[in-house]
């Protein structure tokens, strides 16, 4: 399956986990966590490869966006956040800091 075109969240998570990103990760007072080692990071330290976003299939309100990371310390992994009506305004506000360079495509 395409990563691309996974029609669930988990779908593309674990296409991308196949790929060696299977770190996962927390939003915890201004950083991002990895939930294996609790190291935090901050925006700086976040390289963005991919955005997916999904909309809720029975719920068009659900919404969610699957981030694909590497860390500056070649650390690979996957965040998932809510974002519309049910968004943490802190967890957006820490992914919106993250410059503009740290963004990258596949």
């Amino acid at each position: 399956m395409d990563s691309e075109y996974a029609k669930h969240e988990m779908d593309a998570m674990n296409a991308y986990e196949k790929k060696g990103y299977t770190r996962r990760f927390r939003y915890e007072a201004g950083t991002l966590v990895d939930l294996e080692t609790h190291k935090g990071y901050t925006p700086q330290e976040i390289t963005i490869v991919k955005e997916i976003r999904y909309e809720g299939m029975s719920d068009p309100e659900d919404l969610s966006i699957l981030y694909i990371i590497e860390t500056n310390d070649a650390i690979k992994g996957t965040f998932l956040m809510a974002y519309g009506p049910s968004a943490d305004t802190e967890t957006g506000a820490f992914f919106t800091a993250i410059p503009d360079e740290n963004y990258h495509r596949e």
